[in-house]
């Protein structure tokens, strides 16, 4: 399932292609066409995400507030992906839930968890459920916080909980607790306002490089052994995915665990 950072990046590249024009919104497949009727032929204002969910914002003219027209909520889910080509389109191949069609390029989506309209009050529930967002400047670190001091619950678990901080995956779970020395098993009532500003930080720093280049990127230059000691096609990387390979600062080998049903990696030196 993409991280926060890809969905972020993916609503940057959609404003590009989409905001402000007049679109073409279909839905090919026809589980969405009831709402794509109600869509067709408005202004594209805005595509912005929260966490791991996109949001599309729509009004009938480029003026006026952008907050009261028709909203599309995406969740990507595991098989959800948006393909793209130049304008006009051809034909569409495969399940294509919601197609967007622009001046110069167009989009289609398939496979998502959830595509859906949303009014206003929609949205707002859901961003209410939702933790701070590290890639939102209106993110309050300081809600994160008060969730995991008071929960006994696993810090590597609380990490990947959406109600604790929105966007954080798996890869990013892992390698944050890594950077910073941190038991995963260690429950949130043990970690120090300290340990997680340094946590909340790190998630300030990489996970912008993530949206920017459209990788993860968490190796720091000193650790950075170069091409042949990574696998190939997989992030650079401390600890994800390299059960049993040696540590590489301490060469003690990689841990892993089931922890509430996602794989959990981490190095038993570095983080105990």
């Amino acid at each position: 399932m993409p991280e926060g950072h890809a969905l972020h990046r993916l609503a940057r590249r959609q404003q590009r292609h989409f905001g402000g024009q007049r679109v073409r919104v279909t839905s090919p497949q026809g589980r969405f066409a009831h709402e794509t009727a109600q869509l067709d032929g408005l202004v594209f204002r805005r595509a912005e995400a929260w966490g791991k969910h996109l949001v599309h914002r729509y009004s009938a003219d480029t003026g006026g507030r952008v907050d009261v027209g028709p909203i599309v909520h995406v969740h990507l889910g595991i098989y959800g992906a948006f393909s793209e080509e130049p304008s006009p389109m051809g034909a569409p191949t495969g399940q294509v839930r919601m197609r967007i069609e622009g001046a110069d390029i167009g989009t289609d989506l398939r496979g998502p968890n959830a595509c859906e309209l949303y009014t206003p009050a929609d949205l707002d529930a859901l961003v209410a459920r939702l933790g701070p967002d590290p890639l939102r400047s209106d993110a309050d670190p300081d809600r994160a916080w008060r969730a995991i001091s008071r929960s006994r619950r696993a810090i590597g678990s609380l990490l990947m909980d959406q109600k604790v901080i929105a966007g954080v995956g798996n890869i990013y779970r892992a390698e944050v607790l890594f950077r910073v020395g941190v038991d995963p098993h260690r429950p949130g009532t043990s970690i120090s306002r300290d340990e997680f500003d340094e946590m909340w930080a790190d998630l300030l720093h990489l996970m912008p490089i993530g949206a920017r280049h459209g990788t993860i990127h968490v190796v720091r230059p000193a650790d950075d052994h170069g091409a042949p000691a990574y696998a190939v096609d997989r992030p650079r990387t401390y600890v994800y995915r390299r059960t049993g390979e040696e540590c590489r600062l301490c060469r003690t080998p990689i841990a892993w665990q089931d922890m509430e049903g996602r794989n959990l990696f981490w190095c038993p030196s570095c983080q105990s």
